[in-house]
């Protein structure tokens, strides 16, 4: 046979030897722990006359030392005997062609993964891509902050596979570093959407003590508040 010919044989002969390894060690480390369960149980026995504790675990860890090089062994004879196997080619064409296909695999993986998705999942994922080109309730603020920021911001897009809003606070304070729009990418935990203005069902019920977030007026600033009494402001409940 050829130095270039896959070894057939020899690879499934050396999966073989490997798998008996294997079990061989785990048999070896089952009694390694029965003998160190035996020794913390009463470390005294090493003491008494013609015990042979020690030289039992000895033995043991002997012959696991070598079952660890002799798979170390037949391992790198199998993956020598594997190179085979693989396609030639330079290395550089075969990891693109790899990472191509890695790619429309993990595109169509989530396409599915979303159509097998629960209804109210689904429908759910649904209405936050519904909501791009609303403005919403968003908190800035990571999650360690010392004081949250809540801001009226615009939604841009919604990703589905990250279930992050990319969105943009249009007016900015005089206290930013730049007195351009600024951009968020936000969980789903970050946003509050407002009541739909033409949908009155859509309105919560906010009773007297609850807490909500509402918007200064002529600013896309939020503050936290209380309710008082009804009637009520639009308010995005917290």
């Amino acid at each position: 046979m050829s130095s270039s010919s896959p070894d057939i044989p020899g690879i499934l002969e050396n999966s073989r030897e490997l798998d008996r390894l294997r079990k061989e060690q785990e048999e070896v480390l089952s009694e390694i722990n029965k003998l160190h369960k035996k020794l913390q149980a009463s470390p005294e026995v090493v003491e008494k006359p013609g015990d042979t504790s020690l030289s039992k675990l000895k033995t043991l860890y002997t012959q696991a030392r070598d079952l660890s090089e002799n798979e170390y062994n037949v391992s790198h004879a199998l993956l020598g005997q594997l190179d085979v196997l693989l396609p030639s080619g330079p290395p550089g064409q075969q990891r693109r062609r790899i990472d191509g296909s890695e790619q429309k695999r993990k595109r169509m993986k989530s396409e599915s993964e979303i159509s097998r998705l629960h209804p109210q999942i689904r429908n759910q994922l649904e209405a936050y891509a519904s909501l791009k080109g609303e403005q919403v309730a968003a908190r800035v603020t990571g999650n360690n902050a010392e004081k949250d920021e809540w801001f009226v911001v615009k939604v841009m897009q919604f990703d589905r596979e990250t279930k992050e809003f990319e969105v943009l606070d249009e007016e900015p304070g005089d206290d930013e570093e730049s007195s351009g729009q600024k951009k968020y990418k936000l969980p789903v935990s970050c946003i509050i959407p407002f009541p739909k203005k033409n949908d009155p069902s859509s309105v919560p019920d906010f009773p007297p003590g609850r807490h909500v977030l509402a918007v200064y007026p002529g600013t896309t600033a939020l503050y936290k508040a209380t309710v008082v009494s009804p009637p009520r402001k639009v308010f995005a409940g917290i």
